[in-house]
C-alpha cells in the first residue's frame, strides 16, 4: 500500500520524482507507524483529491462524522505530506521568481505569483531570514571584580 501511495504522490503532484532526502523522511515516518489499511486509504485519497479531507474520507469509506478524528489521528503524515509537496515546490518558486525579475514583458498577475512563490520559499526556510550580528571583541582574560562590602546603617524605628 506504502508504495501506492508513493506512486499515487509522484503523479498527483507533478510527474517529477521527489528530492531524495524528502523522499527518504516521507518513509522513515511511514515506516515508523503502522497505518490501517483504511488510513493509508485516506493518505492516498487526499493527494488524489487535492487536499479535501472530506472527499478523502468519504472514498476511504469513512462517514463524514468521523473525519475529523482521522484527520486528527494522521496529522503528522498529513504534515508531512505538505512539506513535502513544499519542497518539491520551491524550486519552481525560486525559478518563477528569476522569470519575472528578468522578464521584458508585462506578465499577468504577476504580484500574486510573486507573492505565491515567496510564501513557498519562506515556509520552506528558503525566503526572508532575520539576521543578527554580533561581534565581541575580547583581548582575553577574566576580569575578577572584588566583593561587596557589608553595609550597616544603624538607627530607630518608630511607630506613630
Amino acid at each position: 500500500m506504502k508504495s501506492c501511495f508513493v506512486k499515487t504522490f509522484f503523479i498527483t503532484i507533478s510527474n517529477k520524482r521527489l528530492d531524495k532526502t524528502v523522499n527518504q523522511v516521507y518513509n522513515i515516518v511511514m515506516n515508523n507507524k503502522n497505518l490501517t489499511t483504511k488510513q493509508q486509504s485516506f493518505l492516498d485519497c487526499l493527494l488524489t483529491c487535492n487536499g479535501d479531507v472530506h472527499k478523502a474520507g468519504e472514498m476511504a469509506g469513512y462517514s463524514p462524522a468521523s473525519v475529523y478524528s482521522v484527520v486528527k489521528a494522521l496529522k503528522t503524515e498529513i504534515l508531512d505530506m505538505a512539506e513535502s509537496i513544499l519542497a518539491q515546490s520551491a524550486p519552481k518558486a525560486a525559478l518563477k521568481l528569476v522569470d519575472i525579475m528578468d522578464s521584458n514583458n508585462p506578465i499577468p498577475q504577476a504580484n500574486i505569483r510573486i507573492q505565491a512563490a515567496q510564501t513557498i520559499l519562506d515556509r520552506v526556510g528558503i525566503g526572508k531570514s532575520d539576521r543578527l550580528d554580533v561581534n565581541v571583541n575580547s583581548s582575553g582574560g577574566l576580569f575578577i571584580i572584588p566583593a561587596k562590602k557589608e553595609t550597616i546603617i544603624e538607627g530607630s524605628y518608630a511607630e506613630n
